[in-house]
């Protein structure tokens, strides 16, 4: 599992940080968030959103097909996206967003944007990309997401992957089955 804050500048070595006492409660809530989003005909991935204490605040199940077929309907950042109209940046950076799977790049980048201070994830984006294959609908980008938050200037602890064979087997058989 890595555990680290992405420095806000210059080269500084990441920071290590330690699970908090609800951190796989609260992603395993995602994971169901997940298995709901699988059941109703959906891509499995769902993320959370919670205050510093671990009160959840918000969730969200992935949007490719209530979208339209929307590529871009990612869980993470359709729940970045509706954060940030919620809450100020000041409670944002108090926030821990747990999801599924790691962030892609573009949910990364909607997560920094919205000013998240914490990710939590199960299945890392290499590990995605194996079970997903080459599938149309989730041409999995492998950038991990502590990259994309370390080239900002705010820092954004990544916890991850965590609970990684939970995760996994919210994916297992979907893409093959999808066509």
């Amino acid at each position: 599992m890595l555990s680290f804050m992405s420095p806000p500048a210059g080269d500084e070595p990441p920071m290590t940080s330690s699970l908090r006492p609800y951190d796989e409660a609260l992603l395993r809530l995602a994971f169901d968030l997940a298995k709901r989003s699988r059941e109703a005909g959906d891509h499995p991935f769902g993320s959370v959103l919670a205050d510093g204490e671990g009160k959840p605040l918000m969730e969200q199940g992935n949007g490719y097909s209530a979208a339209g077929n929307d590529r871009t309907a990612h869980a993470e950042s359709l729940l970045a996206s509706r954060a940030a109209r919620a809450y100020d940046l000041a409670d944002l950076a108090k926030c821990t967003l747990y999801t599924s799977a790691e962030p892609c790049a573009m949910c990364a980048g909607a997560i920094y944007w919205a000013g998240i201070g914490r990710v939590v994830y199960g299945l890392t984006e290499k590990a995605l990309k194996a079970l997903t294959g080459a599938h149309e609908e989730n041409p999995t980008l492998d950038l991990p997401c502590d990259i994309v938050f370390a080239a900002g200037q705010r820092a954004t602890e990544v916890v991850g992957p965590l609970l990684e064979d939970e995760a996994a087997q919210l994916q297992a058989d979907f893409w093959r089955t999808r066509g």
